[in-house]
């Protein structure tokens, strides 16, 4: 929501004015001095939206505030060219409406599009978030990474690294969303306070980074070519991609990374396959780059890569992790429910070098069980036991 800037506003007033942390009303205007605001400038307010109200007989702008449960002035300088004391039966006023809800159902068939929609409009309402893209798909589509909060201890969560594990995406957005509300609310998660985290974390996030592969899964085959016959010479032919985990080359993003890839390229698939294929070399696909290069750039202290399923934790890579690793994985498995495993015969993963790389505290977090794509029947369950991780995450 905007409003304009009078004689005598301040960001400080603001915050006072709509119950809005003052952090967080600093990072949503970052183009702007806050100290340097000037007479008709447009401010952000996050945490808000406006809704049109139209003047009936015998109101006024009080009696409409009160009504809403808002300060006079909130009407005022969210309208800037109405006069108070002469409303006209009929006219249309911009009321300023505090969000306390979710925009992000989450619990449907989560396609890249419905995360972009979902991530606009969170951007729209919560313009402290940053919303970089960190790549493209193999078929160009934006991977956007999303990044909340201004400290020092910077996490990383990812989702939908194989294609038909894409619940683990619309779980993600859904706590962003949780997280995003609490904040601008001063409110809690489980009894937790969340806002201190704004200042104690910056949390990077990238919700989906095989879209390609989710839509594949989700939607059937692309009208593009030369995807459309690639994937359906690669899937021999049928047109059920739910097991498909690949991205949209028959490359498995998570083994596709220079940790051991040697030894999944000579014992797994030798050529695109809907799952399995470590491709021709390491980082060989623009997902995985993506993926590495943000890494780098952002010296994270922990991640977490999300998939399905199991209910099972894997946390460590020949022995590189630190000590601090089984501490962290030991509450995950706590709050969660989840068993943690510290050693497995699997490869070329995200995590696996991460790891290596860093020798960090990095984790592959297998939400449900069944068989991948995990029915949203599942979802508020699973949720559950996410979040759980999720808040231990920033408390850790």
């Amino acid at each position: 929501m905007n409003v304009t800037v009078r004689q005598g506003d301040s960001l400080w007033y603001y915050s006072q004015l709509f119950g809005i942390p003052f952090q967080l009303i600093v990072d949503s205007n970052r183009d702007s001095n806050p100290n340097q605001l000037f007479i008709g400038q447009s401010v952000q307010i996050p945490g808000f939206v406006t809704t049109n109200v139209r003047v009936t007989a015998g109101d006024s702008l009080w009696s409409i505030a009160k009504q809403r449960g808002i300060p006079v002035d909130a009407i005022l300088v969210t309208n800037p060219n109405i006069n108070p004391n002469t409303l006209q039966i009929g006219q249309l006023i911009q009321v300023p409406v505090r969000v306390t809800w979710r925009v992000v159902n989450g619990k449907e068939n989560y396609t890249y599009e419905l995360m972009m929609d979902d991530i606009r409009q969170l951007v729209a309402i919560y313009p402290f978030i940053i919303n970089e893209s960190i790549g493209n798909s193999v078929m160009g589509k934006t991977l956007p990474e999303l990044r909340i909060g201004r400290g020092s201890k910077r996490l990383h969560m990812n989702g939908s690294f194989h294609a038909n594990e894409w619940i683990t995406t619309p779980i993600i957005m859904r706590f962003l969303n949780e997280f995003l509300v609490a904040l601008t609310n001063q409110g809690q998660i489980r009894g937790i306070s969340m806002l201190p985290f704004y200042d104690l974390v910056l949390l990077s996030t990238v919700p989906m980074v095989d879209p390609d592969g989710v839509d594949l899964v989700i939607e059937g085959l692309p009208d593009e070519e030369p995807y459309r016959t690639n994937v359906l010479d690669i899937n021999e032919g049928s047109t059920d991609f739910s097991s498909w985990k690949a991205n949209i080359k028959g490359v498995d993003l998570n083994n596709n990374y220079p940790a051991k890839w040697e030894i999944e390229a000579e014992r797994k698939e030798q050529q695109p396959a809907p799952f399995n294929y470590p491709g021709p070399f390491p980082l060989s696909e623009p997902e995985s780059i993506a993926m590495a290069e943000l890494t780098y750039a952002r010296d994270f202290a922990r991640i977490l890569t999300f998939h399905t399923q199991g209910e099972v934790i894997f946390w460590g890579f020949e022995n590189l992790e630190p000590p601090e690793a089984e501490v962290i994985v030991n509450e995950f498995a706590r709050v969660s429910g989840y068993r943690p495993i510290r050693e497995v015969d699997s490869f070329a993963g995200y995590r696996d070098w991460y790891i290596q790389e860093y020798q960090r505290p990095g984790y592959t977090i297998e939400l449900g069980k069944g068989i991948s794509p995990l029915p949203l029947a599942q979802f508020d369950e699973i949720y559950q036991e996410a979040l759980g991780i999720f808040l231990a995450n920033l408390y850790m």
